[in-house]
């Protein structure tokens, strides 16, 4: 059959490709579908001026009607606020055991301390509040500085030896190894596992007692309970922020710690402190 028969039968152009025999035809789209696809095309031109759309060197284009959806959402944030302005004037104006106390307040504080926990606090004392190697456990009775809501709300808001505020928490354990002997630091590190109730050398502990009265007795007292004004932890319980076995131990007796935590009074308001440190309070740690 020619190709003029062929174009006859099939009424229609081909594209002029070919293989093995089977031709493909040129079918022209439908009609609909040509101007829907006109359609979209317009009206994708017309939102990218009409609407932010084209990005830029440090921003996007516009668009001509303004708008901006970090402004819609700004608005959104306000309008929460100010719905909630007067609850949070006043707990932020009343005592924070007043909190408890007041059943629209209580209810407005754990909610947005739980709110404001997980925002801010969740990266470090994870989403539970349990804590992380490093990180303190919130959830029981060992607190460095206190576990009151007064305590817990200072610790907050001043943070935990930041430089950035004069009226933080603020203690410093000295580096031993550039003090003791590596002979002392073996002995103190059995020691301490003596009197935290874990298996121990009996001879290197003996030996440790020495060393521990003479240089660690000042801060974390003669029995090891610890001193929460100085921030210096108990020795005698199970828990440990860094670790309680031998290596842990040794790491840091011979480096020291220096954890810090920041203070949130510049960055959160005073309602949303309190707020916080209710919520973490009614966790079940708190005092």
């Amino acid at each position: 059959m020619s190709n003029e028969n062929k174009q006859d039968k099939y009424d229609v152009e081909t594209t002029g490709h070919e293989w093995d025999g089977i031709e493909e035809l040129n079918t022209p789209l439908p009609r609909w579908w040509l101007w829907t696809f006109y359609a979209t095309c317009i009206w994708g031109l017309a939102y990218t001026i009409a609407y932010p759309a084209w990005p830029l060197i440090s921003e996007a284009t516009p668009g001509l009607l303004g708008y901006s959806s970090r402004a819609e959402v700004a608005e959104d944030i306000q309008e929460v606020k100010d719905a909630n302005a007067a609850l949070d004037e006043k707990i932020a104006s009343v005592e924070l055991a007043a909190i408890g106390e007041d059943d629209e307040l209580r209810n407005y504080a754990a909610n947005g301390g739980a709110a404001v926990f997980r925002t801010w606090c969740a990266q470090c004392h994870g989403s539970g509040a349990a804590g992380a190697k490093g990180y303190p456990n919130l959830l029981d009775n060992a607190w460095l500085w206190g576990g009151t809501l007064e305590d817990i709300h200072y610790t907050i808001a001043h943070g935990i030896r930041s430089e950035q505020d004069p009226d933080t928490r603020w203690s410093e354990m000295p580096a031993f190894g550039e003090i003791l002997a590596e002979e002392e630091i073996g002995q103190v590190v059995h020691y301490v596992r003596q009197i935290s109730g874990q298996e121990h050398d009996a001879t290197l502990a003996s030996a440790g007692e020495t060393v521990y009265l003479d240089n660690c007795a000042a801060c974390h007292m003669e029995d090891g309970s610890g001193d929460r004004f100085q921030g210096a932890p108990n020795l005698t319980d199970a828990i440990w922020l860094y670790g309680g076995d031998i290596d842990a131990l040794t790491e840091t007796v011979v480096n020291a710690r220096f954890g810090v935590m920041p203070p949130w009074n510049e960055r959160l308001t005073e309602a949303q402190i309190a707020q916080v440190a209710f919520y973490v309070h009614q966790l079940g740690g708190g005092e």
